[in-house]
């Protein structure tokens, strides 16, 4: 069983992220703060979850945890900063929108940004460590496939409702025959070089972006 923080007593909040290495969508991040007594066996790393299993334990941590957020920056805040600064700022949101303040934030992984004034730790494997680092796995994990469930209905040849935005064959296989959609990361690799997209259709994928935003 997961240790349920790492300095208890100190109201901790545990921060992660899901959809990193996705060739589409946003990236999603969760902080949460769970109680100090609180346990439960199954709660692990979400990548080591069923989905069945995940969706179950979000119920539960909803439920029991001190306070929770959820927070998102979509497929172009990615190209424009990174997917790393924006993995980061996306955990800076969430820790933003708890009802309660953090004294001490663990977070997954090696790399963070201070956040005001409140210290951190960065734990790498820390999903499979501490429970609230878990938790916020499990719900960054499932808001993120609720999202790519949704959008799958508006393009389903990427198949993204089984393959969540990544790098599937039949999703690359989907790009190469029809070229990208506006939910793509256009900053990524999103064909093997010998199947590289044509440049006129970024080009014009660029351009359906603009006149999406200003419509």
């Amino acid at each position: 069983m997961l240790s349920t923080c790492m300095i208890p007593q100190k109201n901790e909040a545990g921060c992660d992220e899901a959809g990193r290495g996705c060739l589409a969508g946003p990236v999603f991040a969760a902080a949460v703060i769970l109680p100090d007594d609180f346990k439960n066996e199954l709660l692990n790393d979400s990548k080591q979850l069923n989905e069945k299993n995940r969706y179950a334990l979000r119920t539960i941590i909803e439920q029991q945890a001190i306070s929770y957020a959820v927070a998102m920056l979509d497929n172009e805040d990615i190209d424009k900063i990174n997917i790393l600064n924006a993995s980061i700022k996306a955990m800076h949101l969430a820790l933003a929108a708890l009802k309660v303040k953090p004294k001490h934030i663990v977070v997954d992984g090696n790399r963070f940004k201070n956040f005001g004034n409140i210290a951190h730790t960065t734990v790498v494997k820390g999903d499979g460590k501490y429970a609230n680092i878990a938790a916020a796995s499990v719900l960054a994990k499932t808001y993120r496939d609720d999202f790519m469930q949704k959008i799958h209905n508006e393009f389903p040849a990427y198949d993204w409702k089984t393959n969540k935005g990544y790098p599937t064959v039949k999703h690359r296989k989907a790009i190469a025959e029809k070229g990208t959609s506006p939910y793509h990361r256009l900053t990524f690799r999103l064909l093997p070089q010998q199947m590289e997209l044509p440049f006129e259709q970024h080009i014009t994928q660029i351009k359906t972006r603009k006149i999406k935003k200003n419509a």
